[in-house]
């Protein structure tokens, strides 16, 4: 869960998202020593008498600046299609889970299970009960069980809406006419929270999204 000040990602509850953190630090550190280096030469330029004008003709200054980047761009870029590809992995899954976004709240469908769908409203402030969270509880909480590979089919029924829990690490556009597909894996189980990331209309901002993570025996017993 986000709390105030925070200037990182949430913590990461899938293995996925777990990746996309790390390879955030792998970038974020070439970016620093980047931009470190720039500011030391701009320092340097500024401050320092140019004696060796001979340097900014240099064939070798002029080939180790046109290479460079092009490595830092390779190291940059092969992490980031590693991930790609894992994000895209297609795995048989335990659960399918359907969602359907509507102005403004989401649907959801099991379709495993015979009958068992149900409507997720934002619970509104005044019915919230103590240390339950504005704008982010729902009447309805989907509740899914943990280390098994759940499919996401993800769909609108009127405008554009983006079905986005940050924890997991999953953001994947609801459109209408057209079939969407995730995939999740969580290691822990946990309460996790979610909104719709697309401006989709005037509520835009009030159709949160509240995952409950449950061992697989808790969620036998939920559907029971």
């Amino acid at each position: 869960m986000a709390h105030p000040a925070q200037l990182g990602f949430q913590d990461a509850a899938s293995p996925i998202m777990e990746e996309l953190m790390y390879f955030h630090d792998h970038t974020l550190m070439i970016v620093f020593l980047i931009s470190s280096l720039v500011l030391y030469i701009i320092s340097l330029m500024l401050t320092t008498e140019l004696t060796h004008t001979s340097t900014m003709d240099a064939q070798e200054v002029e080939t180790v600046w046109t290479i460079l980047p092009a490595v830092i761009l390779i190291i940059i870029a092969l992490p980031s299609l590693r991930i790609l590809y894992m994000m895209d992995e297609i795995t048989t899954p335990s659960l399918t889970l359907k969602t359907m976004g509507h102005q403004w709240y989401w649907s959801y469908e099991y379709t495993d299970y015979e009958s068992l769908c149900f409507d997720s409203y934002m619970t509104p402030p005044l019915e919230l009960d103590p240390g339950e969270l504005r704008l982010l509880e729902v009447d309805n909480r989907v509740v899914l069980p943990t280390e098994m590979s759940i499919r996401m089919l993800i769909s609108s029924e009127d405008v554009l809406h983006s079905w986005t829990v940050p924890s997991l690490g999953v953001k994947t556009d609801a459109i209408p006419g057209r079939l969407n597909q995730a995939t999740l894996m969580t290691s822990r189980p946990g309460i996790y929270y979610g909104q719709c990331s697309e401006i989709c209309g005037a509520n835009h901002s009030f159709m949160p999204i509240v995952l409950e993570l449950v061992p697989l025996k808790h969620f036998e017993e939920w559907l029971l």
